[in-house]
């Protein structure tokens, strides 16, 4: 059984999607440009084996509110999410919070700070973004606000479901056709009889930041539960990836053979296994 609501906090929608059941619960983090529903195999394979999943679409993801006129992105908005949403979620109950990507950068950013308020961490390909020094950070700003301007003023172009595949797939060729087919709709919206991705444009644009691993860091060796590192074999890996993960003080790593980023769409079975082997 899954379930869906809307949870409305920090001023914004968020879309929340629960597949139930009596035992601990997990929080699953998606990443950029990624949604809820992209954790349904993971979660539906944790809830056969007595998990209660919660999946959610960040701010400007999926069917979860778009940011205002005016606004933007930042890792810190993220953050003040969860710090609202995992109690409207969960109530008081310690929980396991498993990060993707993008979702694995804020969660270790949350775990920094909370947790007390956390069971466990699992990082997906979560370590965050490369480094960028200093001196680019003009570069960056200039960037972000030529990037802003392409998009506000670029025309809205519509998708069919296939397109929307196609486009998934250059990235993910491996995608399977049903998963595919399933994300495609779950990812689009159809308005005025043209299919648009439900991502907000902004998310297009090059964020203005540069990212510091030695802030990162900082809240790495802050993290006080049990942490989990999975990386896969052809993923998005890090130089400094062992360096990183070194930080935190009670972690082990996991390589997940023969798959790339997307782990939890091409190996929810690898991925459900080495997550049920932390949080028990």
């Amino acid at each position: 059984m899954t379930t869906e609501r809307f949870v409305e906090t920090n001023g914004l929608r968020y879309h929340v999607v629960e597949w139930p059941a009596e035992g601990p619960f997990v929080l699953l983090a998606h990443g950029f440009l990624d949604l809820a529903w992209s954790w349904r195999g993971v979660a539906e394979r944790l809830q056969a084996q007595g998990y209660h999943c919660v999946a959610w679409d960040w701010r400007g993801h999926g069917e979860s509110d778009h940011v205002g006129q005016g606004g933007y992105y930042h890792f810190p908005d993220y953050v003040l999410d969860l710090e609202y949403l995992i109690p409207q979620i969960t109530g008081d109950r310690s929980v396991h919070l498993v990060g993707h990507s993008m979702g694995g950068t804020i969660s270790t950013m949350y775990a920094g700070l909370r947790s007390d308020r956390l069971a466990s961490l699992t990082l997906v390909e979560g370590l965050g973004p490369p480094n960028w020094g200093f001196e680019k950070t003009p570069e960056k700003f200039r960037a972000w606000l030529d990037s802003v301007e392409k998009i506000r003023t670029r025309p809205k172009r519509s998708l069919t479901l296939e397109s929307a595949l196609r486009r998934m797939r250059i990235q993910n060729p491996e995608l399977p056709e049903e998963l595919g087919e399933f994300l495609a709709e779950k990812a689009t919206v159809e308005i005025d009889g043209r299919r648009r991705w439900r991502f907000d444009p902004l998310h297009r644009t090059t964020a203005p930041m540069p990212f510091r691993t030695e802030v990162f860091n900082t809240f790495l060796h802050r993290i006080e539960v049990p942490t989990l590192v999975i990386a896969a074999e052809r993923g998005f890996r890090l130089p400094d990836e062992r360096e990183r993960y070194q930080q935190i003080p009670d972690h082990r790593f996991v390589e997940i053979a023969d798959v790339g980023h997307m782990i939890h769409w091409m190996r929810p079975d690898a991925l459900a296994d080495a997550i049920v082997s932390l949080v028990r």
